[in-house]
């Protein structure tokens, strides 16, 4: 199955301008979700993963499951004030203003491999800020992957230092 074509596009939101890449219709599609998660977790089975990481909230569908397919632990970063232990946090800009991610400080143990999951590679900028966090746990990034890259948006050239992957490019 060709996974783009179960993506469905939403002209003109959230904003004037813009074309939505609604992944509800891939979701709720039993085969598409298992094709996507099966695909993204395969990339990565051999790595000898320990913690998956992913990015709120969409970021959550996914990284869970993959992390569940490779046997690994599941590790959320939310927006600031959402997490109820000690956190590690890093603020970051967005393109009008700025934003705080978190992480349980005790989340990550020194040395551990991390791979980072997230739905959707734009800018860059959110998933450069989880590089940072997993950097501070002092985790080894072994990887990111995303089911979606919108390849005009250049997000990957934050990400450059990292072995990089997207199921689908726009």
């Amino acid at each position: 199955m060709n996974l783009a074509d179960t993506i469905r596009n939403i002209p003109d939101f959230p904003k004037q301008g813009i074309l939505f890449k609604d992944i509800t219709t891939l979701l709720k599609d039993k085969n598409a979700f298992r094709q996507a998660v099966d695909e993204m977790a395969s990339k990565f089975k051999d790595k000898n993963i320990d913690k998956v990481v992913a990015v709120e909230a969409r970021g959550f569908i996914f990284g869970g499951a993959i992390a569940h397919a490779i046997g690994a632990g599941f590790v959320p970063v939310r927006k600031k004030g959402k997490l109820p232990a000690k956190t590690s946090f890093v603020t970051y800009d967005l393109e009008y203003g700025s934003d705080t991610l978190e992480i349980h400080h005790d989340a990550i143990v020194e040395g551990e491999k991390v791979l980072i999951v997230d739905d959707l590679l734009a800018t860059g900028g959110t998933v450069k800020a989880v590089t940072d966090l997993v950097k501070q746990l002092k985790g080894e990034i072994t990887g990111i992957i995303f089911l979606i890259e919108l390849t005009d948006l250049k997000g990957r050239d934050k990400l450059k230092e990292y072995p990089l992957e997207a199921l689908i490019q726009f």
